[in-house]
């Protein structure tokens, strides 16, 4: 089995969000692809097997789970499939935990995702939240059924950010997201932190910004937004509202292949 090792929302290697993309005539055992996920220690490791001439199954793996919706490792896979030759077509769809999911070749190397949109709402800040935060103001907090939205007062904040991963790996949420509005070119930056499924910070994240992406055109008053993770590796998002759904714009760049010496 070859496995790629892709930098995700850049054209920089050593940039964005690393994944491993695996593509296989059929899925291994849930068991082989965690234990593979676990060995490359990148934030996802995505499965895909191919149904049609643009049609696809993806699954993906952090180090510790399976995880509903990743966007990096889908942007990541819809950039090999089309490197090898896989198919011809330039739209692609995906089978996946979070249902029917899209990816679109446009120009100058930029693949549009389309993804379901999720809303958070209102919360407290939770104690343990506020102690991993450190000495930090926050604005406002929100939550869904994974994780916690933390809007903070500035950039800098958001980039500066040290949070005691260790409290928020004892939360009862899959991750931390801490974001604010930012200044031109983008719009509004975020970092995300997942220590319970062995990702202590996602360089970029695509999933959060289907939650980022609905929250932030509400309070700009915008559908189309620009977007940066400001995590030490950085990532740039194009991101659009668009009904019940967030496109995600990015670029990716392979950084290596290689031969997985595994019996499946």
């Amino acid at each position: 089995m070859k496995i790629w090792l892709v930098d995700a929302f850049t054209d920089v290697i050593f940039r964005g969000n690393p994944a491993g993309i695996c593509l296989v005539d059929e899925f291994p055992a849930d068991s082989m692809m965690q234990q593979i996920a676990a060995e490359m220690n990148w934030s996802e490791t995505a499965f895909v097997t191919q149904k049609a001439e643009h049609h696809f199954h993806i699954r993906w793996f952090s180090p510790r789970d399976e995880a509903p919706l990743c966007g990096h490792a889908t942007l990541a896979a819809a950039h090999i499939l089309w490197q090898e030759k896989r198919t011809k077509a330039n739209f692609l769809t995906f089978d996946s935990l979070s249902g029917l999911l899209t990816a679109e070749k446009q120009p100058e190397g930029w693949i549009q995702l389309n993804f379901p949109s999720r809303h958070v709402e209102p919360c407290a800040l939770p104690d343990r939240l506020y102690e991993a935060l450190g000495d930090i103001t926050v604005q406002s907090v929100y939550k869904d059924d994974l994780l916690y939205l933390v809007v903070l007062r500035e950039t800098q904040d958001v980039a500066e950010l040290k949070p005691n991963l260790s409290l928020i790996e004892d939360m009862d949420c899959r991750a931390v997201v801490v974001t604010a509005v930012a200044q031109p070119p983008y719009d509004f930056v975020s970092r995300y932190f997942a220590p319970k499924v062995g990702i202590p910070e996602d360089p970029v994240c695509g999933s959060a910004h289907c939650r980022l992406t609905p929250f932030w055109a509400n309070i700009l008053n915008k559908t189309s937004l620009f977007a940066y993770q400001a995590s030490p590796r950085g990532g740039i998002l194009k991101v659009d509202l668009i009904g019940d759904r967030v496109a995600i714009g990015g670029q990716a760049v392979t950084v290596c292949v290689g031969d997985l010496l595994v019996s499946l």
